[in-house]
C-alpha cells in the first residue's frame, strides 16, 4: 500500500512531465481503436444493405461446378444472366408468394449535359439496372416519377447532387449497344448506406435493351416465400423445379454470407494495413515512453536513494515505476479510445465527401475495441517502462544520497554495442543477399530479415555512434555558433543512450519513407525506361478508370483520318497445358499483327511477327524454361467462354520485359475459338499517326474522343507522367498514414529537450549568472534538438536507402530494372529533419529561457 500511495504521489506530482508520453500512446492507441471501429462499422452497414436487399432465396447465373459466374462488369461488357422465364416457373411454385427480376451492370457510362462524366470522382461504378420492387428495398423515390419509357431515367440522390442534376435534366447513357440519350423522371434516395456507386434506373425493357441488346433475361432473381416452409426447403424445391446444376441457388443466409465474406476480404486489407502503421506508431512510442522514464528515474536519483535508505526493497523500487507507467498506460489508452472513436467519425465523414455515406447510427464499437485498446497501451507502456524500472531498483543508497546519477545511463554497455554492430552488419548482409536470388519470392525471406535485423541492430548501436555522428555533424553545423554551439554539442553527447533512443523513434519513421522512396522512384524509372524502350505507339487511348472500351469508341478512333493504325488490346481468361500436361491459368494479351509496330517486345527466342498470325502464341522465358517448353511446341489453350484449340509457341519473350506482359495472342486466334458475342472488350488502344502529320491526327484523335468524357488521350511523354503520378499517389497516402509515427517521434524530441531542460535546471541558473544570455540560452537548446534530429535523419535515411536497393533488386526479378536514389527527396527529408529539431526545441527553449536565475542555482 506504501508503494502504491509513493507511486501516485510521484505520478500526479510530475504529471506534466508525462503529457507527451501519454499523447504517444493516446495516438497508436486511438489509430488502433479507429480503425476498428471503423471497419466493424463499414462491415455493419454492408450487412443492413444485403440483409435490406435480400430475398428468402436469391438465384445466379452458375458453371457447371454450381460456382457463380455473375460478373457486373464483364469482359465484354454483358453481364451473365438467368433467362427471364425463370421467373414466371418460380412464381409458380408452391411455397413462393413472389418472384422478381433483377437487371443491372457496371459496363456503363453516364455523361452529362455539358459532355461530363457522371460516374463518381472515387473510380467507383456506373452501375445501370432496372428500377423495381428489389430497388425500393434500399431506395425510395424522393422526386419525381419512376421511370417508363426508352428515354425515361431515375438517378440517386448522391449522384444528383454531387453533379448538380435535376428532374428533367438529360443524360447519356453509354453501353456495349450504343449511346442513349436519357431524361431525368425522377430522384431516389438511400434508406442504407449508399456502397459509393452512381445509379440509373430505368424501365425493365429499357434495361434490357441497353445492357443486353434486347435479351430477355435477368441479373439475378429474388424469390419471396409465402411462410409456408424454410428458406432452405423452399432452395431445394427451386433447385429441383428449374434444374440444380443450372444456375446457383442461395438462401438469404447463404447469400448474405457470401456478401460478408467479399467485403471481408476487402475490409481485412485495409485493417491490416492501417493496424501495421499503428504498430510502427506504437514502436516509436515506446522509444519515448523509455527516455520519460529513464530521466524521471534519474532525476529521482535521491528521492529513490532515500527510499532505499529508510528501507525499500528493488523489488519496490522497481514496483514504484511499474504503476506509475500502469498509470501512464490506463489514462493514455482510456483518452485514446475516446479519440479512436472520433477519429472512426471522421474516417466515415471522409467516405461520404468521397460518395460512400455511413451513418453514424450504425457505428459499431464492440466490447472488445475499448479492451484491446487499453491492454495494448498499458502492455506497451509496461514493456517501456520496465528497463528504466530495473535500473532504479539497482540505484545503491549510498550512490544515490552522493547524488551519483544513475548507473549505467552515461554510456552505452559494450555488449550492446557488440550485438547491435552483429545485428547491423548481418542486416546488411541480409539486403545484399537479395542480388543473388533468382526468384523474387526467394529474396523475400532475405530483405524481411535484412530489414529486422539492421533496424534492430541500429538501435541497438546508435548510442556508442552518437560520439561519432554527433561530433562529425557539430564540426559542420554548430562550430560556427562558437561557445553556444560547442555547448549544444555537449549536451547531445552527455548521455548517448538517450541521445540515440530519442534520435531512433525518427529514424524509424524516416527509414520507411526513404526506403519506399527509392522503391517507388525506381519502379517509376524502370516503367519510363521500358516506356523509352518498348513503346512505339504515339498515343495510348484509355478511360481515365481504366475500365474496357465500348465499341463505339473504338469505331471513333478507327475512323479518325492521319492514323496510320489504331491498335486495340484486350485480355482473355484462358487455361493453358503445357506438353508435360501442366495446367495453369492464364490471362493472355490480345492484338492484332499491327501491335508488333506498337510495342517492341524483347524475344529470346521465335518470331514475335509470326506469334500474332492465326494458330501462334508467345510465353514467358521463366515458364518455358520451367516446363521445358521451346519454339514450335503446341499448347492446348482453352478459353474462357470459347474453345479449346492448339496454339504453337512461336516466340519467348524475356519474362519481365515488357509492361503490357509477355503471354500474346493474335486477336484472329482469339476470334477463331470465342464466339463473336463472347468477345472481350479492349482495355486499350495505341494509335499511330502518319509521317508528319503528328499535331494534325492528334488535333483529330481528342475531336473524335471529345463525346466520350471518361477517355484519355495521351502521348508518350503523358504516359510516363500518368504512371510517375500513379505510384506518387500511392506513397503519398503511405506517407500520411507514416506521419503518424513522425508526429510520435517529433514529441518524442520535444519530451526529451523538456525533461532536460528540467534535469540541468541548477547548470541552466548557473550559466545565466556567468553571462549566457536568453537569447544564447535558446539557441543552445535549439542547436541541441537539431543535432539530435539530424542524428536520426541520417541513420534512417541510410538504413532505408539500403532497404530500397534491396526491395529494387527483387523488383528487377519482376521486370523493374532500374534503380533510381530520388536524392531530391532524401535531401529534402534531411533538411526537413532540421526544421523539425528547430520545431521540437520552440517549447522547451522558450521555458528554459524564462527561467528565475536565483531559483534555479537554488535548485535542489
Amino acid at each position: 500500500m506504501t508503494v502504491l500511495k509513493t507511486s501516485l504521489r510521484s505520478f500526479f506530482a510530475h504529471k506534466w512531465r508525462m503529457v507527451l508520453s501519454a499523447m504517444a500512446v493516446v495516438l497508436s492507441v486511438a489509430f488502433v481503436c479507429g480503425t476498428l471501429v471503423f471497419t466493424a462499422t463499414m462491415n455493419t452497414t454492408f450487412d443492413k444493405l444485403f440483409s435490406d436487399a435480400a430475398s428468402n432465396v436469391m438465384i445466379a447465373p452458375a458453371e457447371e461446378d454450381g460456382e457463380s459466374t455473375f460478373d457486373a462488369a464483364p469482359a465484354n461488357g454483358v453481364p451473365e444472366t438467368v433467362p427471364g422465364g425463370v421467373v414466371d416457373e418460380v412464381a409458380a411454385l408452391d411455397g413462393v408468394e413472389q418472384a422478381t427480376g433483377a437487371l443491372y451492370a457496371t459496363s456503363a457510362t453516364a455523361i452529362g449535359a455539358d459532355n461530363d462524366n457522371l460516374g463518381p470522382a472515387t473510380g467507383a461504378p456506373t452501375l445501370v439496372a432496372n428500377w423495381s420492387e428489389i430497388e425500393q428495398r434500399t431506395m425510395e423515390l424522393v422526386e419525381g416519377d419512376e421511370p417508363q419509357g426508352p428515354d425515361q431515367v431515375l438517378v440517386d440522390s448522391d449522384t444528383a447532387d454531387s453533379n448538380d442534376l435535376a428532374v428533367g435534366d438529360t443524360v447519356r447513357l453509354l453501353t456495349v449497344f450504343g449511346d442513349y440519350e436519357m431524361t431525368i423522371v425522377g430522384i431516389a434516395e438511400f434508406t442504407v448506406t449508399n456502397p459509393g456507386a452512381a445509379l440509373f434506373h430505368t424501365d425493365l425493357p429499357t434495361a434490357r435493351e441497353m445492357l443486353l441488346g434486347g435479351a430477355d433475361g435477368f441479373s439475378e432473381i429474388y424469390v419471396d416465400s409465402d411462410g409456408s416452409m424454410s428458406d432452405e426447403a423452399l432452395r431445394d424445391a427451386v433447385a429441383q423445379a428449374v434444374g440444380a446444376d443450372a444456375y446457383k441457388f442461395q438462401t438469404a443466409d447463404e447469400y448474405i454470407e457470401e456478401n460478408q465474406d467479399e467485403i471481408g476480404q476487402v475490409l481485412s486489407i485495409l485493417q491490416y494495413v492501417l493496424l501495421g502503421f499503428a504498430g510502427i506508431a506504437l514502436l516509436v512510442g515506446i522509444f519515448l515512453i523509455v527516455n520519460t522514464f529513464s530521466m524521471l528515474v534519474a532525476q529521482r536519483t535521491r528521492e529513490i536513494g532515500l527510499m532505499r535508505a529508510i528501507g525499500s526493497s528493488r523489488r519496490q523500487v522497481n514496483r514504484s515505476v511499474l504503476i506509475e507507467a500502469l498509470l501512464l498506460g490506463l489514462v493514455g489508452s482510456v483518452v485514446g479510445f475516446g479519440v479512436g472513436v472520433g477519429l472512426a467519425v471522421g474516417l466515415m465523414a471522409l467516405m461520404s465527401a468521397f460518395g460512400m455515406n455511413l451513418s453514424t447510427e450504425d457505428l459499431t464499437v464492440a466490447w472488445s475495441v475499448p479492451v484491446i485498446g487499453i491492454v495494448l497501451g498499458v502492455a506497451v507502456t509496461l514493456l517501456a517502462a520496465y528497463i528504466p524500472a530495473r535500473r532504479a531498483g539497482k540505484i545503491s543508497p549510498m550512490a544515490a544520497l552522493r547524488d551519483a546519477g544513475m548507473p549505467g545511463d552515461v554510456r552505452a554497455g559494450r555488449v550492446r554495442a557488440v550485438l547491435g554492430a552483429v545485428l547491423t552488419v548481418a542486416g546488411l548482409g541480409l539486403l545484399a543477399a537479395t542480388a543473388s536470388v533468382d526468384e523474387a519470392a526467394d529474396g523475400a525471406g532475405f530483405l524481411s530479415l535484412g530489414v529486422l535485423f539492421s533496424l534492430l541492430g541500429l538501435i541497438l548501436v546508435g548510442p556508442a555512434l552518437v560520439g561519432l555522428v554527433v561530433r562529425g555533424l557539430s564540426a559542420v553545423l554548430l562550430r560556427g555558433f562558437g561557445p553556444v554551439g560547442r555547448l549544444a554539442e555537449r549536451n547531445a553527447l552527455r548521455n548517448p543512450r538517450r541521445t540515440g533512443a530519442t534520435a531512433s523513434a525518427l529514424m524509424i519513421g524516416l527509414a520507411l519513407v526513404a526506403g519506399l522512396s527509392v522503391v517507388g522512384s525506381s519502379m517509376v524509372a524502370s516503367a519510363t525506361e521500358e516506356i523509352d524502350e518498348s513503346l512505339g505507339s504515339d498515343y495510348i487511348i484509355q478511360t481515365s478508370n481504366f475500365t474496357q472500351l465500348p465499341p463505339q469508341i473504338v469505331e471513333a478512333a478507327e475512323g479518325v483520318d492521319g492514323l496510320a493504325s489504331v491498335t486495340p488490346a484486350l485480355s482473355v481468361a484462358a487455361e493453358v497445358t503445357a506438353p508435360d500436361g501442366t495446367t495453369e491459368e492464364r490471362n493472355l494479351a490480345a492484338s492484332p499483327a499491327s501491335f508488333v509496330n506498337e510495342m517492341r517486345l524483347d524475344a529470346a527466342e521465335g518470331d514475335v511477327a509470326a506469334a500474332f498470325e492465326q494458330g501462334g502464341m508467345t510465353i514467358a522465358s521463366d515458364w518455358a524454361e520451367e516446363n521445358g517448353v521451346g519454339i514450335g511446341d503446341r499448347l492446348t489453350v482453352a478459353f474462357e467462354d470459347g474453345e479449346s484449340g492448339e496454339l504453337e509457341v512461336r516466340a519467348i519473350i524475356n519474362t519481365g520485359s515488357a509492361i503490357v506482359g509477355t503471354w500474346f495472342v493474335g486477336t484472329d486466334t482469339v476470334e477463331a475459338h470465342v464466339p463473336a458475342e463472347a468477345m472481350p472488350l479492349p482495355w486499350t488502344l495505341f494509335a499511330s499517326a502518319e509521317e508528319g502529320t503528328e499535331e494534325e491526327a492528334r488535333a483529330a484523335l481528342e475531336a473524335a474522343m471529345e463525346p466520350y468524357p471518361q477517355v484519355d488521350v495521351r502521348d508518350q511523354a503523358e504516359f510516363k507522367e500518368l504512371v510517375q503520378s500513379q505510384v506518387g499517389q500511392l506513397l503519398n497516402m503511405v506517407y500520411g498514414l507514416l506521419a503518424l509515427a513522425i508526429i510520435v517521434a517529433i514529441l518524442g524530441v520535444v519530451n526529451t529537450l523538456a525533461l532536460a531542460v528540467v534535469e540541468r535546471t541548477r547548470e541552466i541558473g548557473l550559466m545565466r549568472a556567468i553571462g549566457l544570455s536568453r537569447r544564447q540560452l535558446r539557441r543552445m537548446i535549439r542547436l541541441e534538438s537539431v543535432v539530435i534530429a539530424l542524428f536520426g535523419a541520417l541513420l534512417g535515411l541510410g538504413i532505408g536507402m539500403a532497404w530500397g536497393a534491396a526491395g529494387q533488386q527483387l523488383l528487377a526479378l519482376e521486370g523493374m530494372p532500374v534503380l533510381d536514389i530520388p536524392w531530391g527527396t532524401i535531401i529534402g527529408v534531411f533538411i526537413g529533419s532540421a526544421v523539425v529539431g528547430l520545431l521540437a526545441a520552440l517549447v522547451p527553449a522558450f521555458r528554459a529561457g524564462r527561467m528565475n536565475i536565483l531559483n534555479a542555482i537554488a535548485t535542489d
